[in-house]
């Protein structure tokens, strides 16, 4: 049986990874290396009704819902957002929605991600959670 990774061991093993750069120059590069890993986005798919609102790059986050867990797809046309989505992905995709809103995302502080962001990117980081929160609440109830 495959061991899926807890919430919490996601987590860590992201703030292990980013633990490794000293430098944030270096921290920018691997998150721009994580939005290249992400799964192709159908053109078809980059609606207004997946678009984030509050982002000041164009971010589409959409979704399927399986078997109880919630499967992330996105996409963004700024490298550093895609970065950051992809994280984001990484860490809460194939999550229940009861997981993702039990999550405080802390692990975006504890990277140090949010203070090393421009108040623009920071807003836009802060939205791309607040639309993964909101698809996981929709899907609560099935």
């Amino acid at each position: 049986m495959v061991h899926v990774k807890t919430l919490q061991e996601a987590e860590n093993e992201v703030i292990d990874e980013f633990s490794l750069f000293d430098d944030w120059m270096d921290k920018y590069e691997y998150l721009i290396e994580m939005g290249k890993s992400l799964k192709d986005y159908p053109e078809g798919k980059k609606t207004e009704d997946r678009l984030v609102k509050g982002c000041q790059s164009r971010v589409w986050v959409d979704f399927e819902y399986k078997d109880g867990r919630i499967f992330f797809n996105a996409d963004s046309d700024a490298i550093i957002t895609k970065g950051i989505i992809s994280l984001l992905i990484r860490i809460y995709s194939g999550r229940t929605p009861a997981e993702i809103l039990s999550s405080d995302f802390s692990v975006v502080e504890k990277i140090g991600l949010k203070e090393n962001l421009s108040p623009t990117r920071a807003n836009g980081l802060v939205s791309m959670i607040g639309k993964i929160r909101e698809i996981a609440a929709e899907n609560l109830a099935e």
